[in-house]
């Protein structure tokens, strides 16, 4: 019987055993072929399917999207349009996009405070010139009365 064993597998797509075990319950991975000692025989493919697999991760999919994304290019006679990469990719930028706006406010904002000498929370909420925005994170949320 030909095949990878899950060692193999693991070591030549940088991922650990466990993982192709978790991809496999996740439905990311087919279950593999046993030897007659009952060891795991992947296809070689699956190294390249693993790679796949994280390096759509790094890019900021999730688990579940890279699971989509996988079954559409499995069935791409029922595609439907708005489930391949090019449209989950403008998706995902947006959504990237959307986090570095918010971060590049965050860091400005953490700029401020240090350049405002900021030491103390309590104290610099308290200050007019605080830059920190403790007033808006209350907008819209009810006092909650603790007792």
């Amino acid at each position: 019987m030909s095949g990878l064993r899950s060692s193999q597998v693991a070591a030549a797509a940088g991922v650990n055993p466990q993982t192709l075990r978790y991809y496999e319950r996740r439905g990311l991975l087919a279950a593999p072929r046993r030897s007659l000692g009952g060891h795991r025989l992947y296809p070689a493919e699956t190294v390249t399917l693993l790679r796949v697999i994280k390096a759509a991760q790094r890019l900021g999919f999730t688990l579940d999207e890279v699971a989509d994304l996988l079954d559409t290019a499995r069935h791409e006679g029922r595609r439907r349009a708005d489930a391949g990469l090019r449209s989950r990719a403008q998706a995902k930028l947006a959504e990237v996009e959307a986090t570095i706006a918010d971060l590049r406010v965050i860091a400005g904002t953490l700029r401020a405070a240090l350049d405002a000498g900021c030491d103390d929370l309590a104290t610099c909420a308290g200050s007019p010139c605080c830059p920190l925005p403790f007033a808006a994170l209350g907008q819209g949320v009810p006092d909650v009365d603790p007792h």
